[in-house]
């Protein structure tokens, strides 16, 4: 997978996440973001790859995402560990 491809995911799955008001607040309850923080950040790649690392850890928010999406589970965790996520971490 391409960055520019991971980086399309993460912005789709950061929209998913947005819409729905439970799962954006406890993004932002976990990852103590704000509003503010969110809008600096979007385009850094390492805080797209917190936004999928949200979802992997969560598997009813990653299936969920990658339904809307219309993508495989496993599309999301490709694009999560092409921004760098879960690097050292071989499952």
């Amino acid at each position: 997978m391409t960055p520019d491809t991971a980086q399309t995911i993460a912005l789709q799955s950061a929209g998913f996440i947005f819409q729905e008001d439970d799962i954006r607040d406890r993004f932002m309850a976990l990852s103590g973001v704000d509003v503010d923080d969110i809008r600096a950040r979007i385009a850094d790649p390492a805080f797209l790859a917190s936004i999928l690392e949200f979802l992997v850890n969560f598997e009813p928010d990653l299936m969920a995402c990658a339904e809307t999406l219309g993508e495989k589970p496993e599309t999301l965790v490709a694009a999560w560990r092409t921004l760098g996520g879960g690097d050292g971490l071989d499952w």
